[in-house]
């Protein structure tokens, strides 16, 4: 899940650490490795983009991302890449990428129906004919943040050694399709401890559709795991393949 805290170097240096590669990373790795042409759309510290690359991806491959300092850390994993600063609002691209990609739940901090849509015509405009745009949110049938609390502490660290732990706990109740939660970061290198606050908004199939569908996309595949498995109740993802209607 992607932490839009992390404009913090100390912070962003133990990401990759706190949030080490998984099988989501494996299913849109084998996405990219197939695209002449990408952009991650919240590429974080960039080790999607950047392992593509480490492994002979020879076409164009560009991460956008808010957060200064992720891209920092991008950057330094691999400077042949191209790292943009900002979002899909504050840059423009128009039939130039096969693949569209947010991982890591990003999709989900669009949290209001205009983020959404300024996002998803963005996101058309940067499809060539026959692009595909894949992302993934928490399944809300699955009601996965009840889970969440200090008991399920994950540790990390950073390159030079220095250890962290973070946990999240939701802050309130779930109100409509917003669910709100902290992230608690402690650490030998820091005096306090280390909070932010992110709302999600929650999504279940028919209102991705909906979504989709005003921006001129269609839903081409939905997953309910990343076995390609079907979305169901207990399914934990719906991850989502779109493209233009």
């Amino acid at each position: 899940m992607v932490d839009r805290s992390f404009a913090d170097l100390s912070l962003a240096a133990l990401y990759d650490s706190l949030h080490p590669w998984g099988p989501g990373d494996d299913f849109y790795a084998r996405l990219v490795r197939d695209a002449a042409a990408v952009l991650d759309v919240g590429c974080g510290t960039g080790r999607l983009l950047a392992r593509a690359r480490a492994v002979g991806h020879h076409g164009r491959l560009v991460g956008v991302d808010p957060a200064a300092a992720m891209l920092v850390q991008a950057r330094r994993r691999e400077p042949r890449v191209e790292w943009v600063l900002g979002d899909l609002r504050s840059h423009f691209w128009h039939g130039e990428f096969d693949l569209v990609v947010m991982t890591g739940h990003a999709f989900q901090a669009l949290v209001t129906d205009d983020d959404v849509r300024q996002a998803l015509h963005a996101v058309r405009n940067a499809l060539r004919a026959g692009g595909r745009f894949v992302f993934d949110v928490v399944n809300p049938a699955g009601r996965g943040w009840e889970g969440w609390g200090p008991e399920q502490i994950h540790e990390g660290a950073d390159a030079a050694g220095s250890v962290a732990w973070m946990w999240r706990e939701v802050s309130y109740p779930v109100v409509g399709d917003r669910v709100t939660f902290t992230e608690t970061y402690e650490g030998v290198r820091w005096d306090h401890p280390q909070i932010s606050t992110t709302t999600l908004r929650l999504l279940d199939p028919y209102g991705i559709e909906r979504l989709l569908a005003e921006a001129g996309l269609a839903v081409v595949e939905q997953y309910g795991d990343w076995g390609r498995g079907p979305v169901s109740a207990a399914s934990p993802e719906i991850v989502t393949v779109a493209g233009h209607r």
